[in-house]
């Protein structure tokens, strides 16, 4: 989940996804270019599972999918 979209941004995107029980368990990175101190606890508060800042690491963002939708 981009955390910097247009018209909703990601974290109120996130905890309206957890509000809907069929996707309560629904695993959740959140992706961000605002990399500030507080920017991960904000995501992880919102619902989110993981938390990745750009640019990506692509073989991080891998493991974590790997971590998070396992198979």
């Amino acid at each position: 989940m981009d955390i910097v979209m247009p018209e909703m941004d990601g974290l109120t995107a996130i905890r309206l996804i957890r509000e809907e029980r069929a996707w309560c368990s629904l695993p959740v990175i959140a992706l961000t270019a605002r990399a500030m101190p507080d920017d991960r606890a904000r995501c992880l508060e919102a619902g989110a599972n993981d938390y990745i800042a750009k640019p990506i690491d692509i073989d991080k963002l891998v493991s974590l999918c790997r971590v998070w939708c396992p198979k």
